[in-house]
C-alpha cells in the first residue's frame, strides 16, 4: 500500500512537471509578450541549447561546472562548521542552565537577522573574501539548526535521562546515548531547514558581490542577466533546482529513512 502511494505520488509529480513544460512552450511560441517574448519566455529548445553551452562554453573561459564546484566547496565548508557549532553550543546548553538561557537568547536574536543584512558589516570588517560567503552560510545554518536541536533536547522525556544516569552515563556520554537519539526527529528537521537557508544565503551573497578569485553559481546567474543571456540564466536556474533535488532525495531523505522513519518516529 505504501509503495503504491509512492508510485502515485511520483506519477503526479511527473504529470505536473510535464504540464508546466507544455504551458511554458505554448506561451513561448505564442509570443504573448511580443518582442520581449523570447527574453521573458525562451523556448525549451533555446534553454536546452543554453544548458549545454553553459557547461561547454561557459562565461569568460570558465564553464558553469567550475562555478558550481566553487559554490559547493564554500557551501560544504559553511555547512560543516555551522552544524558542528550548533551541536557543540546546544550540548553545552544542556550542561549549564545559565549557558542555555544566554545561548537561547542569542539564537532567537540572530535567527531573525538575514545574512544579507549582515553582509555590509562583514565586508567592512574582513573585506571581500571567500570567507565572507562561508560566514554567511554558517550564519544561515547554525541558528535554525540550534533552535531545532535545543527544542529536541528539551523534548526528551525525563525518564530517558534518569535511566541514562542510572546506567552511569553523564556529560558527553549522556548527550550521545540519550539526548541525540531521542531528538533525531528535530535534528533531521533542522538539517533540512539549515540546508535550505544555507543554499539560498550562498546564492544571494554570490549574486550581490562576485568573487573573481572564487566565482560561484550566483555570480554566473548575475553575469547572464547583465548580458541579457536569459536562456542561459534559466538553464542555470535548472541546475540550481537539480542540485536541490539531489541533496533532498539522495542525502536528506535517506538520512531520514534510516533514522526517524526506521525507528518508527515518523511516517
Amino acid at each position: 500500500m505504501r509503495n503504491n502511494g509512492k508510485v502515485k505520488g511520483l506519477i503526479t509529480k511527473i504529470i505536473f512537471v510535464v504540464v508546466v513544460l507544455v504551458v511554458w512552450e505554448a506561451v513561448a511560441r505564442a509570443g504573448v509578450f511580443g518582442e520581449k517574448s523570447e527574453i521573458v519566455f525562451p523556448t525549451l529548445e533555446s534553454i536546452g541549447r543554453a544548458f549545454v553551452a553553459n557547461f561547454t562554453t561557459g562565461y569568460a573561459g570558465l564553464s558553469l561546472g567550475i562555478y558550481t564546484l566553487n559554490s559547493m566547496k564554500l557551501l560544504l565548508e559553511g555547512l560543516v562548521i555551522g552544524i558542528v557549532l550548533a551541536f557543540v553550543f546546544s550540548g553545552l546548553s544542556m550542561a549549564s542552565r545559565i549557558f542555555y538561557d544566554i545561548y537561547n537568547l542569542i539564537v532567537m536574536i540572530c535567527d531573525l537577522l538575514p545574512g544579507v543584512a549582515l553582509l555590509p558589516v562583514v565586508i567592512i570588517i574582513v573585506g571581500i573574501k571567500p570567507g565572507v560567503i562561508v560566514f554567511l552560510v554558517v550564519h544561515a545554518v547554525i541558528w535554525p539548526m540550534s533552535r531545532n536541536v535545543l527544542d529536541g533536547f528539551q523534548a526528551v522525556p525525563q525518564i530517558y535521562i534518569e535511566v541514562g544516569k542510572n546506567m552511569g552515563l553523564s556529560g558527553f556520554s549522556l548527550l550521545k546515548a540519550v539526548y541525540v537519539p531521542a531528538a533525531t526527529t528535530y535534528i533531521v528537521s533542522g538539517l533540512k531547514v539549515g540546508w535550505a537557508r544555507a543554499w539560498r544565503g550562498l546564492l544571494s551573497a554570490e549574486m550581490i558581490f562576485g568573487l573573481a578569485s572564487c566565482p560561484g553559481i550566483g555570480l554566473y546567474i548575475n553575469q547572464m542577466r547583465t548580458n541579457m543571456n536569459n536562456a542561459e540564466m534559466y538553464a542555470t536556474l535548472i541546475v540550481i533546482v537539480i542540485i536541490g533535488l539531489v541533496v533532498q532525495y539522495a542525502i536528506l531523505e535517506p538520512i531520514e529513512n534510516h533514522t526517524v522513519k526506521k525507528w518508527g518516529m515518523a511516517k
